[in-house]
């Protein structure tokens, strides 16, 4: 048996409290409701080139899915009008809002990757959840882009959307339990690109049936400070299945189809 020498624990490593205002501040702009306040402290928290807690990253999280999400909204709503109008001037209007919009989501949602590529992603010091959700995030930003671009320009943000899903979803299946919040949350936005942007419904259907199926083998084994994150997901999941399901019996039933597509588009991202 070897001798096992007395080490001295190393020394907490004391908080930045510059970072930890910044962290505050972010938490009363979300409760505040103001998102780009939020985004603006969470970025410098970013930019100090520390590695961000788990609490961090989904304030990271909810900072851009706000702001971005506002603006998904509104390019939903400016589609929706100009399907239905029939005067040309008034659809070369919504055509122009509908250009603002979808560059405004372009040009945040490619801050965000950048912000992940050059000062997350990077990092030496990583472990699989970070990874896997800083991934999962390049992915659901990159998707975002590829649902409001011309088709011209489309593919290519699509093509970067599955890259990152899909090295998001190969690491955490070797690595993470199936019922994790964020292994289970990846598999629902994965799901969802596959249905709303390659317009494959048997594809995401087999993605979403697959991670509930292997959750529900180990829904036991959830701590309890993640069983109401994983549980909820896995009720999306089970959600889209139905629907996804359903449409794939008839597809030709267009209403039906664009129902459910409005209504993915709301439950596309996990809690």
């Amino acid at each position: 048996m070897e001798q096992t020498e007395n080490v001295e624990a190393a020394p907490a490593v004391p908080e930045d409290p510059e970072k930890a205002r910044l962290v505050e501040s972010a938490r009363l702009a979300e409760q505040a409701e103001r998102y780009d306040d939020m985004v603006e402290n969470m970025k410098k928290v970013v930019k100090k080139e520390l590695k961000l807690l788990s609490e961090e990253r989904n304030l990271l999280s909810v900072a851009f899915k706000n702001v971005v999400g506002a603006r998904r909204s509104s390019w939903r709503v400016i589609s929706s009008i100009k399907q239905k109008e029939e005067e040309e001037k008034k659809v070369k209007l919504s055509e122009a809002y509908l250009t603002r919009i979808a560059n405004e989501i372009e040009e945040i949602c490619i801050d965000v990757v950048n912000l992940i590529d050059t000062s997350l992603l990077c990092r030496d010091d990583l472990d699989v959840e970070s990874k896997t959700f800083y991934m999962k995030m390049k992915g659901d930003y990159y998707r975002y882009v590829a649902e409001v671009s011309p088709q011209d320009s489309k593919s290519g943000f699509a093509d970067k959307a599955n890259k990152a899903y899909d090295e998001a979803y190969t690491l955490c299946k070797a690595e993470m339990p199936a019922s994790h919040p964020i292994r289970l949350g990846l598999a629902l936005n994965y799901s969802v690109f596959y249905y709303e942007i390659l317009a494959e419904c048997s594809a995401a259907r087999t993605i979403a049936q697959k991670a509930f199926d292997d959750a529900i083998q180990s829904i036991d084994e959830l701590p309890p400070n993640t069983y109401k994150d994983s549980t909820l997901i896995m009720q999306l999941l089970r959600d889209n299945i139905t629907l996804w399901s359903s449409d794939m019996e008839d597809d030709d039933d267009d209403s039906a189809q664009q129902q459910k597509a409005d209504g993915n588009n709301e439950d596309d991202d996990d809690a």
